[in-house]
């Protein structure tokens, strides 16, 4: 799985204006919604905030990975941004969140979710790619960066 297949480049933004984690998370959610064909807004923002509330998806390292499951989801998509300013996410390191990638799937599609976080997670690892992204100027850039990275790793 290539994140790049599940993300398309206009659902990146740089910089999110949202001033907290939620208003964040729920304009990912937005930019989805426009750009794809996820129907229910109200119903992922729901969907993903619950999940937020169970347990932080701030991973560390400044990274933030909301997700859910929604019915107006019809297959799995992706959103990133990059906040202005880095946020307060209850972070499992303590540290503010400055890159967050947004997952979305079908109530029924529990395996390729799990492939994507887990391909997301392998991917951050590289301290490099990481600070990359999270200083990329524009939501081109940072689209940039993950296709070159993930064209990089394919060869």
């Amino acid at each position: 799985m290539r994140l790049t297949d599940i993300l398309q480049p206009d659902c990146v933004k740089v910089p999110l204006v949202g001033g907290d984690k939620q208003a964040c998370i729920f304009e990912l959610v937005d930019l989805m919604v426009e750009h794809t064909d996820v129907q229910d807004a109200e119903g992922l923002k729901q969907a993903v905030w619950q999940r937020e509330l169970t347990r932080t998806t701030g991973i560390g390292h400044g990274i933030g990975i909301p997700h859910g499951k929604a019915e107006g989801c019809d297959e799995l998509r992706m959103a990133i941004g990059r906040p202005a300013e880095p946020l307060e996410f209850g972070s499992i390191d303590g540290k503010p969140v400055n890159l967050i990638l947004l997952l979305a799937s079908p109530l029924d599609k529990t395996g390729p979710h799990i492939q994507a976080l887990a391909k997301i997670s392998r991917l951050l690892i590289s301290e490099d790619l990481r600070d990359a992204l999270q200083e990329a100027e524009s939501s081109q850039d940072l689209y940039d960066l993950l296709v070159r990275h993930e064209n990089e790793a394919a060869v």
